[in-house]
């Protein structure tokens, strides 16, 4: 059996893959670019992917006909053909439930950090300005008593409200499908969970950033695209709402360069699920996805479409 991994990941999770199968990686560890990913890719029997592969057709032909199976490395899967894949017969894996804390943490750490203003002190001592204290030295805001609108109240939505009533907030959803006008005139925070899709593409955009109070802020650990990032940036220079923290970023790894000179918005690059044991999971998750379907059974997390 060839598996391709189509970039680094934990040794654990490599030790499990070689117990399967002959495994080829690359040497240097970066994102592929598109000729690259289907060249390395031939005659593959599995394929283990990154949130950054574009996996469609054109991959899967390049792959051959002996593809059963590829495994993303992510819990979303917007960067997989699924319709393309399941109609060659191959099966699309994901790694659900294991980031979820990892990423609440995250998207509340990301809350905390743009309310009580701390990524803006850290810049400030950084840059060795003077200042003093004073009882109106960097003012924040409170949590307690605000309210937390959720849109997607999936595992890691669930897991954001929890940390969140902890704070004393009140916390209100909507769904992907569900009207989310209510919410955004509602909330003091807007926290976004939900999959990118079709639908959710842009969900946030100059419309729904109008709805939003002007002292609301908007925090995105999901995925990029489900934010207008120029729309973003145009209504926080106009003040239409108070600020933004993301964590992804809809041309990623580009980020609209206005919001790099906003102090009122706190950027971090992907880093959701970004802690060892959380990654080191999420690949032997893959690992365990693919060792399942090239022994003929089901693999533990298989994506239906």
């Amino acid at each position: 059996m060839r598996i391709v991994v189509t970039r680094r990941i934990p040794e654990a999770a490599l030790v499990e893959l070689r117990a399967a199968g002959k495994v080829w990686m690359p040497e240097e560890d970066r994102a592929l670019e598109p000729g690259e990913l289907r060249k390395a890719v031939a005659g593959a029997d599995a394929i283990v992917s990154m949130l950054h592969d574009r996996i469609d057709a054109s991959v899967a032909e390049a792959a051959g006909p002996g593809l059963r199976v590829v495994a993303n490395v992510a819990v979303g899967y917007d960067n997989i053909d699924v319709p393309a894949l399941t109609g060659r017969g191959v099966l699309v894996t994901n790694t659900p439930g294991v980031l979820t804390d990892a990423t609440a943490d995250l998207a509340f750490g990301l809350l905390l950090a743009l309310t009580r203003r701390i990524a803006e002190g850290d810049r400030l001592l950084r840059a060795r300005q003077p200042w003093s204290f004073h009882l109106g030295f960097m003012l924040g805001t409170g949590l307690q008593a605000k309210t937390l609108g959720i849109v997607g109240p999936g595992q890691i939505g669930q897991a954001m409200a929890k940390r969140a009533e902890a704070f004393g907030m009140h916390v209100v959803y909507s769904g992907r499908s569900d009207p989310k006008e209510e919410l955004l005139r509602q909330a003091d925070v807007v926290s976004l969970h939900c999959p990118l899709t079709a639908e959710t593409r842009h969900l946030i955009d100059a419309a729904a950033l109008k709805l939003m109070k002007p002292s609301a802020i908007l925090i995105n650990t999901t995925r990029g695209p489900v934010v207008d990032e120029s729309a973003l940036a145009d209504a926080l220079l106009a003040r239409e709402i108070a600020g933004a923290a993301l964590d992804v970023f809809e041309r990623e790894p580009a980020v609209e360069p206005r919001l790099l000179d906003l102090d009122n918005v706190v950027l971090t690059p992907h880093l959701g699920s970004a802690t060892v044991e959380t990654r080191t999971q999420m690949a032997l998750l893959a690992a365990e996805n693919i060792t399942a379907v090239l022994a003929g059974k089901e693999p533990p997390n298989p994506v239906h479409r």
